[in-house]
This record gives structure tokens, sequence and C-alpha cells, in this order.
């Protein structure tokens, strides 16, 4: 069975989108180890944006040394994109091992993480990272039955 991991800088606020959240990670249970891990999102209220990011990055970097490094990916709109079926394929050639899926907050990503990691990407359009998350749960959902033969791709 497959690890999933998916780390994500902050948490859902909006309650709607915390909803169909919390239903994909219900509906991709059985067919997935899955964890959920939120590491705090710094502030920038104050404008001081490099640092926040800074900030984020090192509370993302505590959690991060946990895992492989070649099990680690960030969702970056300059990232390698997958049709439903390649992506797929890539949960799959996982199957036995940790997938690690990293969301970075409202600011996006440190550089000094971009050059570390590789990087997927949902689409080449920029969604909030509140609404990358639900939509990044629907896909690995939609992989997982992919595979199983499941009727829900079609």
């Amino acid at each position: 069975m497959i690890k999933i991991t998916l780390i994500a800088v902050g948490t859902l606020k909006n309650k709607a989108l915390q909803s169909l959240a919390d239903d994909y990670i219900k509906r991709l249970r059985p067919y997935a180890s899955f964890e959920l891990i939120e590491t705090k999102a710094s502030s920038f209220a104050k404008g001081d944006r490099d640092k926040a990011k800074k900030l984020d990055k090192d509370s993302l970097e505590k959690v991060l040394h946990r895992f492989p490094k070649d099990s680690i990916y960030l969702l970056a709109e300059q990232g390698r994109l997958y049709d439903s079926i390649a992506w797929a394929d890539f949960m799959d050639s996982h199957d036995g091992s940790d997938l690690v899926l990293v969301l970075a907050g409202a600011l996006g990503w440190d550089k000094e993480l971009l050059v570390r990691y590789p990087r997927l990407s949902l689409s080449s359009l920029t969604f909030p990272h509140e609404l990358a998350r639900v939509v990044l749960l629907e896909q690995v959902y939609r992989g997982l039955l992919i595979k199983m033969n499941k009727e829900y791709h079609y």
C-alpha cells in the first residue's frame, strides 16, 4: 500500500474547502496510508515577505528531515505536469514506499527549497494555496482509483 504524506504550510481557514478536503481524505484512506502534517504559516502582515518565506522554510525543514529525500516533491506551478493517467502511474511507481507532497503557503516557496527538491504541478495556472490543497487531494484520490480500475475517472 502506498504511504502518502501531505505537508502543508498553514491550515485551511475556509470552512467549505476544509469540508471538501476532509471528504477526499476520508475517501482515499481505504486505498492508501495517508498523513496530513500542517506547519505554522508565518505572518507577513508587516510586509517582510522574504523573512516570512524563510521562517516557513525553516518550519518545513523541521518536518522534511524525517523523510527520504527522494520521496519529497514540492507542488509548484513550474513543476512537472501530468495528465490523470500519467499521475496515477507516477503514484503507482511509489507503491510500497513514501510519497511526500509538500504545499507552500500564501507566499509560495523559498528559493532554497525549489532547488533542493523536485517539483510537480497541478496546472500551469496559479491557485490559492487552500484551493490547491483540495485539488491535490482530489487528484490523489483519482490516481488511486485509476490504478485500482474503480469507476471514477472517465
